[in-house]
């Protein structure tokens, strides 16, 4: 009998590999449709434990307003999508984003995580290392339940991890990174890492996070652009990881113009591949009394790059097709599995098992 196939009938045609694609607060988008991503926002941060027991400090219709006004705004400038980093420490409230997002059109990307400098909330503390539950399982399985499941009963599910280091490396702190480590590994959700340039952090965080068996390309050292020592973005670079120049408006920090040029200097040696941009802005923030984050950062808002910063890069001579690597392809490639060194990372489906 011939093992010829038979001349009869259509052709099979392959199935296509399906269009990566993110979870935002209004559901999941292709990264095709990100378009241009600030990569380090906040649309609230804020204390719950003060807005629960004084509550007339808070305005909820105002901050809406205002949110949807600051938003609208930035989207009027360019931009499509933002990544907002606030987790558990930074008063993450998802169903209040909601609130914001359905009424501007743009996309906004929410982590899970800890954000602390130092100890865990006690609900953490005790239930680990040391304890009777003698590991961080349920942190991870939070984590886990937040990236696959969503977060706080509702169907919005994060994208990426956030943590922090932004000093001296305490158990605490070194608990919550690995066990975003951990997540990571399960799932294949990107990482954020807020750190100090003045302390090298960004080193240690590395470290830390290869260790574990992170592929640092699907890490963005945020915060890296506080700082004009171009030996130590390299470094960071080198090993790996994107870097997170996402402070531009805070001047009290580092002037604009040295952040421009460090930018511009990096670009030069080809390395824009390896940059993300943002301000680290927020609609609101609780932190400081009023007037005065207006007062000390008076460029601190969400259209200071568009306004200001791209002009002045272009300026200082990076092309516009580096711009777009910053703003649209390395955010694009984060979310969709890849990394900064082009190795597919895993796809963020553990399905409804992931959380044992």
């Amino acid at each position: 009998m011939s093992d010829a196939p038979s001349s009869g009938g259509p052709t099979p045609v392959p199935d296509r590999a399906p269009q990566p694609s993110v979870e935002t607060v209004r559901g999941r988008v292709p990264v095709t449709e990100l378009n241009s991503v600030l990569m380090h926002e906040h649309v609230f941060v804020t204390d719950p434990e003060i807005q629960l027991n004084y509550p007339h400090l808070w305005q909820e219709d105002v901050r809406i307003a205002e949110a949807v006004s600051k938003l609208t705004a930035l989207k009027q400038a360019g931009v499509d999508t933002i990544v907002d980093p606030t987790v558990i420490g930074l008063g993450r409230d998802v169903a209040r984003v909601a609130r914001v997002n359905a009424l501007v059109d743009i996309n906004i990307i929410v982590a899970t995580g800890i954000y602390t400098y130092n100890d865990l909330p006690h609900f953490f503390e005790y239930n680990g290392p040391k304890t009777a539950r003698g590991n961080d399982e349920q942190m991870v399985s939070l984590f886990v339940q937040d990236l696959t499941r969503g977060i706080a009963g509702t169907a919005i599910k994060a994208a990426f991890l956030k943590c922090a280091l932004e000093g001296e490396l305490t158990a605490g702190v070194e608990r919550v990174l690995r066990a975003v480590a951990e997540t990571h590994k399960r799932t294949g959700a990107p990482i954020t890492v807020h750190t100090n340039p003045a302390a090298r952090t960004g080193l240690l965080a590395q470290r830390i996070l290869t260790e574990e068996g992170v592929d640092l390309g699907a890490v963005v050292i945020a915060h890296s652009g506080d700082t004009t020592d171009l030996d130590y973005l390299r470094e960071l670079i080198d090993n790996g990881s994107y870097v997170g120049m996402d402070r531009f408006g805070l001047d009290i920090l580092l002037p604009g113009d040295q952040r421009v040029t460090t930018v511009a200097k990096l670009a030069e040696q080809g390395l824009a591949e390896r940059m993300v941009l943002s301000h680290d802005a927020s609609c609101h923030i609780d932190w400081f009394p009023p007037g005065v984050r207006e007062e000390l950062a008076p460029h601190w808002q969400f259209t200071h790059i568009h306004d200001t910063v791209l002009p002045a890069l272009r300026h200082a001579g990076v092309s516009d097709r580096q711009i777009d690597t910053m703003l649209i392809d390395n955010p694009r490639r984060y979310f969709s599995g890849g990394t900064a060194n082009g190795v597919s990372g895993e796809t963020l489906d553990a399905g409804p098992e992931a959380d044992h």
